[in-house]
């Protein structure tokens, strides 16, 4: 349906009126509960609710992006999807759930998913239309990272949504993957074998590493738990294994560059070493290279969209080297292992090799949704001037954690408070 200048204006009421709910979110337990005891009617009413507010959420924020921006074709193209998929989605606003309904919203939702599948991509030119056509300075540069984090991290919740629903009511559970695609409950594996995925994801990114460098370095996995060291069988978790491959695969070929260029011309190369860590709290999964480090001076630059290693694609490169040049690989990773309230980090050594740690919750009780909400306090962020740190606050830009003087658990030392 073409938005037109007599329905723009209930448009908009429309997206005022969705962005002021907040979403719901929903802990990988929820999702495996719900898929046991599957209602299409349900799920059904729910989706018609949530999706248009996770929606409405992220799109009062793209009106608030610098002007700049949000005239490049690429962005433009990105809203005008939005838009879309918000409409079609309102359509069954007042609907019954009658099995007619259900089968037109399913594919509604199925069509939505493929409409957004280009999105990452299509921003991502966005951003280097605006690159190539104007100076960035770092107000903008700051708006647009803080913005991107929020707009991906919503793609990651709404595509969540969709798949669950469409595989699980759609006939699409024979699409899952991985070996045991009868045992899933929706995109989420009860029993997520990690050496699985971590095999597939190695496999895949040693054949691009073959063809570019014609070798590749091997991969060494170890495993441990809480209770054992050694465990006798894989670890094994609750989680979505397309998720974890997403992280692994891009880790991989980051951590297999580097090696192939700071040893070469070699006949072998250092291995890679994966360590898994099984917790009463988090799975930890290290990933060891010695690919020679990154200089400290560059590691912030790390989880920025818009700084990238390796050469920008052209536009005919985009759909065989998915985010190849983009610089989106890394800060998408750590979106998908902090969506679940885990966290990617990366620590290294110049002139030794990196470490990139995935933490994963180990109880999916505890794997609640992380979502971005549009607030009062969201339109401020957009506007106001980045400020400028002095030599006291480096610590707060390590990893974006910053310093808490006082928490409940653990509280300084009253003379030391008094002191500070």
């Amino acid at each position: 349906m073409k938005l037109t200048a007599k329905n723009f204006k209930n448009y908009a009421k429309l997206l005022d009126s969705y962005s002021q709910f907040t979403p719901s979110p929903l802990s990988i337990k929820k999702f495996i509960d719900f898929g046991l005891n599957a209602c299409e009617q349900k799920s059904y009413i729910f989706l018609r609710k949530e999706l248009p507010v996770r929606l409405a959420n992220i799109m009062k924020e793209i009106a608030l992006l610098p002007e700049n921006l949000l005239r490049m074709p690429s962005v433009h193209a990105v809203h005008d999807w939005y838009m879309r998929s918000f409409q079609e989605i309102l359509e069954f606003e007042k609907t019954e759930d009658n099995p007619s309904n259900l089968k037109r919203f399913c594919d509604s939702l199925v069509k939505i998913r493929n409409r957004h599948s280009d999105v990452v991509e299509t921003m991502a030119q966005g951003v280097l239309e605006l690159k190539e056509s104007h100076d960035v300075d770092h107000q903008t540069e700051h708006s647009v990272q803080y913005f991107l984090d929020r707009f991906y991290m919503s793609r990651i919740s709404i595509r969540m949504l969709i798949n669950q629903h469409t595989l699980l009511f759609g006939g699409q559970l024979e699409r899952a993957p991985g070996p045991n695609k009868s045992k899933y409950i929706g995109c989420i594996d009860p029993h997520c074998n990690l050496v699985s995925v971590i095999q597939d994801a190695y496999e895949n990114a040693r054949f691009l590493c073959d063809q570019y460098y014609l070798a590749s370095p091997e991969l060494v996995v170890e495993q441990h738990t809480v209770d054992e060291p050694k465990p006798e069988s894989d670890i094994r978790i609750v989680y979505v294994p397309s998720h974890l491959y997403h992280m692994l695969f891009e880790l991989f070929k980051n951590s297999m560059r580097a090696v192939m260029e700071y040893h070469a011309p070699r006949d072998q190369y250092p291995p890679i070493k994966l360590t898994i860590s099984k917790g009463k709290e988090d799975v930890c999964l290290k990933m060891s290279d010695r690919g020679g480090g990154i200089p400290r001076s560059l590691h912030d630059q790390l989880f920025k969209y818009m700084y990238s290693t390796a050469p920008q694609p052209s536009k005919s490169d985009a759909h065989t080297v998915p985010l190849a040049g983009y610089g989106y690989g890394l800060p998408i990773s750590r979106l998908y292992a902090r969506y679940f309230h885990g966290d990617l980090l990366i620590m290294s050594c110049e002139g030794y090799g990196t470490d990139a740690v995935i933490y994963l919750k180990a109880l999916s009780n505890e794997a609640n949704e992380l979502l971005p909400i549009f607030n009062k306090t969201t339109s401020k962020f957009y506007r106001t001037a980045v400020p400028i740190g002095d030599w006291t606050n480096q610590a707060a830009t390590l990893n974006s954690r910053q310093i808490a003087l006082q928490c409940k658990k653990h509280q300084l030392p009253q003379s030391v408070r008094e002191a500070i």
